[in-house]
C-alpha cells in the first residue's frame, strides 16, 4: 500500500502532501477548520478519498 502522506523537497516547499499531489495536509486541515464537511471536501476534490482526510487528521 502506498504511503498517503508524502514529503518531497521540491513540492509545495517540502510540506507534507497527500499521495504526492500538490494538496497539503495543512490545506485539508484548513478546509475542515473552516467548517467544510468530509463530503464537501470530497465533492470539491474528487481525487481525494476519505482515507486521505483521515490520514491528514492523524498526521500530527
Amino acid at each position: 500500500m502506498a504511503k498517503i502522506i508524502t514529503i518531497e523537497p521540491g513540492k509545495r516547499g517540502g510540506k507534507p502532501c497527500i499521495r504526492g499531489m500538490r494538496i497539503t495536509v495543512y490545506d485539508v486541515l484548513e478546509y475542515l477548520a473552516s467548517g467544510m464537511t468530509y463530503q464537501e471536501i470530497l465533492d470539491d476534490f474528487p481525487y481525494l478519498t476519505q482515507q486521505d482526510i483521515l490520514a491528514c487528521l492523524s498526521f500530527y
